[in-house]
């Protein structure tokens, strides 16, 4: 019998090695040949126009609406030459995706004729649909205008044909719609408060930019095996599945060598990213079977976040190409590792300087002190704020288990950087020596290794790693601004509360080293229950961590109330960079987003019990009935009856799965409808979360049940051995 299975494994292995043209010339010689950067600027605009520009994007200066004729007329010819017909802005909206509306060149010309044309109003702003985008009740479905309105500071780009050009995407009344938006306020409030503290050590800092490095994990599926799971199709993850009798217990598949058919796509997209501008540093195999990563060179956290989403989407785009699809749902199989986003967050002055940067001696660097100092400080005063963004149902389904991210916020330092703040907090003032660079000698001609100060620790959901911080805990579907934006803003308040006590302590008559020692050893006192070198992982941390006072996310829709608290709205409301009614709206599409993806999966899994893995029991139950009969036909009574005491047991076992599995649906259906009826979107979440989802997972485990029982010939979706390892 035919089923979306074997027609999916039948054009499995009617696909050819297709050979695709990849560039072959030196990457510089076609990088970012799609973007209209600086460089392009200077050669499409009037030298004021370009100045202009520059200056709105080191200066954080507004730009003056009559410059932007110039730029949208400099952008029209450059895009034009490149092949481009139309223009969107392009935007984040709350729903974790990007969106775009495409706008042509071309406009009406008398007589019949037609131009192409771009005006610095289109440039500027535009008005899309505001009432189709989650708001959270920022907007009355009624009320449809909203603004889109241009970033110079990332630059425009070219993906198909088109001109896409970043924007940030606000209401009618000036509330943020989109992602972009609070993040950029976010960066502006750490940049003004680190300056501030930067420049006690050097007057001349201008500015402190956020870097970000985003390391991207996703999955692979043949295009025909994916279109074959209605699940993965509709959910982006599969409801059923029983585990592989090989998966990754060998721990054969981390940093193995890459699927030649998998190379050819990466290959691929990187091409694509090199001509957008993206700094694609590394690509390898990760720890589950078809499972990828890929990771840029770091770069200011606005350009970051954009580079992101461009990569994903273009991702998508082309693996189509290879027959290929694209998975960046956190959990897309049971059993085996999810995928993360690893967010590395760092601050580099005008200067070059990295504030995080220790040196040799890092009980010396001042600089490198006070800014760890505020860190450590903000993530424990905001700790479940920063822990209940990456709160998100996909990410719940790997959330607090044996993989990133834990439960529970915590830091790690390392043993170097403990046992100096440790030093710090008794009130030390010994000085260390240098630290001298460890060897490692291995054998023979091998050179020399020179290891870092410390170990790193994958079970810590933000580790300093040497020069920086890496937020392991964001989801690899995730729009990394989503969270970074509040990790950005708590750590800008902590920094103004340090220049306002050490300003406070000079006055006093302290020097301004001795002032900053003195707050240094207050804020790591005050957050030392943040510090954690040990097994995140572990039943003793999450033990010790509720001695310690620590938050943990037990319930992902009540850890989304975080957002309302007052310790949150006057955290985001002092620093300026969301109102009150922003966090409310936020709050509202956290739990909606939540409603609906809940409800697609309760439906799919209902459509796939009764509509696919009942009838395929069914059919394997009448074999079995068919073969009981043909013994009895045969074999004398004595002997039939212990002939066919197994295909009765099988039986048995296979119609009680069948009844369980329609009363579970049943059951789930009811727990739904419960759930509807509820006005508050809140109050919805938390029963699909206490009541449907718990009924899912029984279902799901009754069909996993089924697969191992069921005639393989019969099973109707392509199981996980074939998922996991047709490449």
């Amino acid at each position: 019998m035919s089923t979306f299975r074997h027609k999916a494994l039948t054009e499995f292995s009617s696909h050819k090695m297709e050979r695709f043209c990849i560039e072959t010339k030196p990457v510089s010689s076609f990088f970012g040949q799609n973007v209209f950067d600086l460089k392009k600027m200077r050669n499409y605009l009037p030298e004021a126009a370009y100045a202009a520009v520059v200056q709105a994007i080191e200066k954080k200066s507004r730009i003056d609406r009559s410059v932007a004729s110039h730029v949208a007329e400099g952008m029209r010819t450059w895009a034009m030459e490149r092949g481009a017909t139309h223009y969107t802005h392009w935007f984040h909206p709350l729903n974790e995706a990007t969106a775009e509306k495409h706008e042509a060149f071309i406009r009406p010309y008398s007589n019949g004729c037609a131009i192409e044309q771009f005006v610095g109003d289109a440039l500027i702003q535009q008005e899309p649909d505001a009432s189709s985008f989650p708001s959270g009740g920022l907007r009355n479905t009624f009320e449809a205008r909203g603004y889109t309105a241009w970033d110079p500071s990332s630059p425009a780009f070219i993906m198909d044909q088109t001109l896409c050009i970043p924007t940030v995407f606000v209401s009618y009344t000036g509330d943020a719609l989109d992602i972009k938006t609070p993040h950029l306020k976010s960066l502006r409030a750490l940049d003004q408060a680190a300056v501030e503290v930067a420049r006690y050590f050097d007057p001349g800092t201008e500015n402190v930019n956020v870097v970000y490095g985003i390391e991207q994990e996703y999955f692979v599926v043949d295009l025909a095996l994916y279109r074959a799971r209605p699940d993965l199709m509709l959910c982006d993850r599969t409801l059923q599945g029983h585990t592989a009798a090989k998966d990754q217990q060998l721990e054969d598949h981390y940093f193995g060598n890459i699927p030649s058919r998998v190379m050819a796509f990466m290959k691929d997209f990187e091409t694509e990213a090199y001509k957008l501008g993206v700094y694609i540093k590394t690509r390898h195999n990760e720890v589950a079977p078809n499972q990828f990563e890929f990771a840029p060179y770091h770069e200011e956290a606005n350009l970051a976040i954009d580079h992101n989403q461009m990569i994903m989407m273009v991702m998508r785009k082309l693996a189509k190409r290879h027959n290929l699809k694209v998975i960046f749902h956190e959990k897309p199989y049971a059993g085996i590792n999810g995928s993360g986003k690893h967010c590395n967050w760092s601050l580099c002055t005008n200067k070059g300087v990295n504030v995080f940067s220790p040196g040799k001696t890092p009980q010396d660097n001042l600089q490198f002190l006070s800014f760890i100092a505020c860190t450590l400080k903000a993530v424990y005063e905001h700790h479940f704020l920063i822990m209940s963004t990456v709160a998100t149902l996909s990410n719940s389904y790997r959330l607090g288990g044996s993989e990133a991210p834990p439960a529970v916020l915590s830091m790690f330092m390392g043993s170097t950087l403990t046992e100096l703040l440790d030093m710090i907090e008794k009130g030390g003032s010994q000085r260390k020596k240098d630290i001298e660079q460890a060897r490692m000698e291995i054998v023979g001609m091998v050179p020399e290794i020179f290891p870092d100060n410390t170990d790193r620790n994958r079970t810590s959901p933000f580790a300093f790693t040497g020069n920086r911080f890496e937020f392991r805990a964001i989801g690899s579907s995730a729009n990394c601004a989503s969270s970074m934006l509040f990790l950005n803003t708590a750590v800008a308040q902590q920094l103004r509360i340090f220049k306002t006590l050490v300003d406070k302590e000079m006055e006093n008559g302290l020097k301004l080293e001795d002032a900053l020692m003195k707050i240094i050893r207050k804020f790591v006192k005050e957050s030392r229950h943040i510090r954690f070198e040990g097994n995140g992982y572990s039943e003793q941390w999450h033990e010790e961590s509720v001695r310690r006072g620590l938050r943990g996310i037990q319930n992902v829709t009540e850890a989304y109330k975080v957002l309302l608290e007052e310790k949150t709205v006057a955290l985001m409301e002092e620093m300026c960079v969301m109102n009150r009614r922003e966090l409310e709206g936020r709050f509202e599409v956290r739990n909606e987003m939540y409603v609906k993806k809940l409800q697609i999966e309760a439906r799919v899994m209902g459509d796939l019990a009764i509509n696919h893995f009942v009838p395929t029991a069914i059919r394997h139950q009448n074999l079995l009935l068919e073969n009981v009969r043909g013994l009895k036909e045969v074999f004398p009574a004595g002997e039939y009856e212990e002939l066919v005491s197994t295909q009765l047991k099988a039986l048995r076992k296979t119609a009680g799965y069948v009844n369980q599995m329609r009363g579970l649906v049943h059951d789930m259906i009811e727990a739904r409808k419960k759930a509807n009826k509820l006005e508050a979107l809140h109050d919805r979440a938390a029963v699909y979360a206490s009541e449907v989802l718990p009924v899912m997972e029984k279902i799901r485990d009754a069909a996993d049940h089924l697969e191992m029982i069921v005639d393989d010939e019969l099973w109707p979706l392509p199981k996980y051995r074939e998922l996991l390892f047709l490449r």
